[in-house]
């Protein structure tokens, strides 16, 4: 079951500006890209943004451009939408004209959107994450092991006892 946190679709359905971007032309149009985040900052309207439209043929700087866009034009929402489309997208919140706006020293910039079914990693420790993370057949490795163990432990014993007398 996808988490809504982590997923990309509550915000398909916005109203979105198509922007194309050709192959290897990010880096010359940043400033074309950077005066349409403006714009939208500036129109402050809801459920809006701009889709930056890329596909395989674009390369790294494209990419890299795009961000650097975003952060030149103070664009707080920004990330990718590998679900379905793979492109890169500027949401805007919306800011109310009369609401005090707090300032936040949080991470902002590049949200990723990927539904991804991620396992905990297992620290040996702390006990209790590693009981309840541990898979049903190394319970079974672990008593073999201390099975033997104490064995081996008996017959060391046994074998000190018999040396004694």
């Amino acid at each position: 079951m996808k988490n809504s946190n982590s997923s990309f679709e509550s915000f398909r359905n916005w109203n979105y500006k198509k922007i194309i971007v050709e192959p290897n032309t990010a880096l010359q149009n940043q400033q074309y890209y950077v005066s349409e985040l403006k714009k939208l900052q500036a129109k402050n309207e809801k459920e809006t943004g701009i889709e930056f439209v890329i596909d395989d043929k674009n390369n790294y700087q494209d990419f890299i451009a795009l961000m650097d866009a975003m952060k030149l034009a103070d664009q707080e929402n920004y990330g990718v939408d590998v679900e379905k489309t793979n492109h890169f997208f500027a949401i805007h919140e919306y800011k109310a004209p009369n609401s005090i706006e707090k300032k936040y020293d949080g991470i902002t910039g590049c949200i990723v959107w990927q539904y991804e079914n991620k396992k905990e990693y297992i620290n040996f420790f702390n006990i209790e994450t590693l009981i309840d993370n541990l898979p049903k057949q190394s319970y079974f490795i672990i008593f073999g092991f201390l099975l033997f163990l104490n064995i081996s432990m008996l017959s060391i014993k046994e074998r000190f006892q018999l040396n004694l007398k």
